[in-house]
């Protein structure tokens, strides 16, 4: 509705209410009149009756929950004793020339009607000011996108909670692959009259730009895939087989370690075997070489030999 619209409902809603006070008016004070008021007392009484009937549907609007019904609870009662009374009102017609009066001819009605009347004004000071103060003690109400921003600046307990609590930090974020259909695709009835040479598939090729991946930290021992463990003759067979043309200085404990992928201890005593295996296979030769090299032995003469005239004997013939 616009805001015309507006302006001319609120405005019929008073002219109304305005009329209906102003109907009700005579009733109430020649009902204030025949319970023994004065003319001044008679002439406000309806504002005490009416009046708070109009505070008690403002305070409806303005207050919420417990607070409304108890408003809306005053607005009915007092609606209800303004009825009552205008009703009296009419079926008693002595009430109209205004006088002290009976309102009933029934003695117990009669007494009803004039504890009514005359409790009206009472309740109007308790129910008025209660009304009153609950206007002034009511506290706003929170906006929804007040609340909405408070929500939001506190523990997002929801979605931690939908998280999945077994996913690993360590898994690469990129997307789960598409699952294998179910049923396998229907084949032909029949082959082809003739077979064609199917063209071999395309090698996939690597991407221009591969997608950076997040940076994940160091792997702990127990997400790592655990490497076979080798013996130690399997891990000396692989050294002797990849070492077989290394020089001397090229047999060093970090180049095995590399090449076999091992630990330095395992490197370092890998090297002691193979270089005591190479002296072994160079140690038979060394005694032959050293007999080549040794120089022949000479022939010592006897003196005995010598005088007699006879040729002098080597030391192998004195041995043999």
């Amino acid at each position: 509705m616009s805001r015309a619209g507006k302006v001319w409902l609120i405005s019929g809603l008073l002219a109304v209410a305005a009329m209906a006070f102003r109907v009700s008016w005579n009733a109430l004070r020649d009902v204030a009149a025949a319970i023994g008021a004065d003319p001044t007392a008679a002439t406000v009484y309806p504002l005490v009756v009416d009046g708070l009937m109009a505070l008690a549907l403002v305070v409806a609007l303005v207050l919420t929950d417990a607070d409304r019904r108890f408003a809306l609870r005053v607005l009915a009662g007092y609606t209800a004793a303004s009825l009552v009374l205008n009703y009296v009102h009419g079926l008693v017609p002595t009430l109209h020339g205004g006088g002290r009066v009976r309102l009933a001819e029934w003695a117990p009605a009669h007494w009803a009607l004039v504890l009514l009347a005359s409790s009206l004004p009472v309740g109007s000071i308790y129910f008025g000011s209660d009304l009153v103060a609950k206007v002034l003690h009511a506290k706003p109400k929170a906006d929804k996108s007040d609340q909405t921003m408070t929500n939001r600046s506190g523990s997002e307990l929801h979605e931690s909670a939908a998280a999945d609590p077994d996913r690993s930090v360590y898994r690469s974020p990129d997307p789960a692959p598409a699952p294998a259909p179910t049923t396998a695709p229907a084949g032909p009835t029949a082959p082809p009259a003739e077979a064609e040479p199917i063209a071999p598939a395309p090698k996939p090729t690597a991407p221009a730009a591969a997608r950076p991946r997040r940076a994940t930290g160091a792997v702990p021992q127990s997400a790592r895939t655990a490497r076979p463990k080798r013996t130690a003759d399997e891990l000396l067979a692989e050294a002797r087989s990849a070492t077989a043309d290394w020089t001397d200085a090229e047999l060093t404990a970090d180049r095995i370690r590399v090449e076999l992928r091992t630990s330095a201890v395992n490197a370092r005593t890998l090297r002691a075997t193979l270089k005591a295996d190479r002296a072994e296979q160079s140690a038979p030769a060394a005694p032959a070489a050293a007999e080549a090299e040794r120089p022949a032995l000479h022939a010592v003469p006897d003196p005995a030999q010598e005088s007699a005239g006879t040729a002098p004997a080597t030391t192998e013939e004195k041995a043999s």
